[in-house]
């Protein structure tokens, strides 16, 4: 569950190369984690070990800073998640056009299936969900064990040629979206929180799943951006038709075929587990009186919260129609907001309840908190001033996520409005 909260292997990663070229993506690959990953594990580490409770983040956000942040906390993440899930659908069209190129014109259809079919695996409960992650997983990571055995057998070498060919794309604005691709790759740690209470032993789960997602996860990057390296691929055409292209130059048809199957069950494991996690949020915000009672509604059978599960596929059938690099702009953005509330709260209650027990502490002291939180607002930064050049083609996309993240304060001061009013 965890690894395909975050990943669900190298799968979104094909632009990189085109973007900022071998090398530099590869760099980015290993420093964007010590940045933006690494700090997230830890704060998450020790704030799900002392509040492990159905809403996760949004729990710690509440207890520290209060119900207006909150409850802002849960809408950006609520949004941030709309835009992630729809991206998984449009990544399962395009791998599946591998074998079936003529069904690029159902798009949509296809999406909506994919979409609906995994709500309904939602509504059979959270065992369901996680013992088909387990064999998504297994899907994802053969085909590249094939192709790292593939590349292997014709000598590995780290990369060394930025040679980018045929990028339009302004530099400063291609290195801002090639760091967004990496963040995005290593982003939703914190989201496996909002289950857990459903979670055997929680705090020794978590710890082991986390160390175990984050070395897979690294590792499956950094060795398939050295493959696309040493195979000399055209940067252009690996964005254009994805890792199957890298397959088929690496060990033929039969890989690239792998790869293709590999993608499919990727999107679909990402679906299905993004979808648990986010259908937990909204009920815990109901449960509090700050969305609409009906979403806090658990079904008798499973026990699962099937008016926020129904109530997520519906809107995120809407989301899929937005173009895939500006859903992965308008997600990190809203992502990176939310992120930085909750480093907040882990700052806050170090101060507010430094007695309440911690089965994992992060063995720094308030100033040493705050050097930590630094780092992903450094990172997130970085890609956002880099993104915000002139004649940058996403700035559509940076003017909705900032649209959204608006959305949520005024939302607030409405509600705020309508509670006082309902109790004069």
């Amino acid at each position: 569950m965890v690894f395909f909260s975050v990943s669900g292997g190298p799968y979104g990663l094909e632009p990189l190369l085109n973007l900022v070229g071998a090398r530099n993506g590869f760099l980015l690959i290993l420093w964007t984690p010590i940045f933006w990953a690494i700090p997230v594990i830890l704060m998450v580490l020790e704030l799900n070990g002392m509040m492990p409770r159905t809403g996760g983040y949004y729990q710690w956000v509440r207890a520290g800073l209060g119900h207006m942040w909150g409850f802002l906390e849960g809408w950006w993440t609520w949004e941030y998640m709309f835009v992630d899930l729809a991206i998984y659908p449009v990544l399962f069209v395009e791998y599946a056009s591998f074998f079936f190129p003529s069904i690029a014109a159902y798009r949509y259809l296809l999406c909506l299936t994919i979409i609906w079919s995994c709500a309904g695996l939602n509504l059979l409960g959270i065992l369901p969900v996680g013992r088909g992650s387990i064999t998504f997983g297994f899907l994802v990571i053969l085909p590249f064990l094939v192709l790292y055995a593939f590349a292997f057998h014709a000598g590995f070498s780290l990369p060394h040629s930025d040679h980018i060919v045929g990028s339009a794309v302004p530099t400063r604005t291609a290195f801002g979206l090639g760091l967004f691709t990496v963040m995005w790759n290593f982003l939703g740690w914190d989201n496996v929180s909002t289950f857990a209470e459903e979670v055997d032993r929680p705090v020794r789960s978590y710890l082991v799943a986390m160390i175990a997602a984050f070395i897979l996860i690294l590792v499956t990057y950094a060795l398939t951006i050295i493959a696309a390296s040493d195979a000399n691929v055209d940067p252009e055409k690996l964005e254009l038709e994805g890792f199957p292209l890298l397959g088929q130059i690496v060990g033929g048809a039969g890989v690239g075929a792998l790869i293709s199957v590999g993608g499919m069950a990727s999107a679909l494991g990402l679906f299905g587990a993004n979808l648990l996690s986010v259908s937990r949020l909204p009920k815990a915000m109901a449960d509090d009186g700050l969305l609409p009672h009906a979403l806090s509604r658990v079904g008798s059978r499973h026990g699962v919260p099937h008016v926020s599960i129904i109530t997520c596929a519906t809107i995120v059938s809407i989301m899929v129609l937005w173009r895939f690099e500006d859903l992965l702009i308008i997600d990190v953005m809203l992502y990176g907001c939310a992120l930085f509330l909750e480093f907040a709260a882990l700052i806050a209650l170090r101060r507010l309840m430094p007695n309440a027990t911690r089965p994992f502490r992060i063995p720094l002291s308030q100033s040493g908190l705050l050097a930590l939180f630094v780092c992903p607002i450094l990172c997130f930064t970085s890609g956002v001033v880099a993104l915000v050049a002139k004649q940058s083609p996403h700035m559509g996309a940076l003017i909705f996520a900032t649209s959204a993240l608006l959305a949520g304060p005024l939302f607030w001061l409405v509600e705020k409005r309508t509670r006082f009013r309902s109790t004069r």
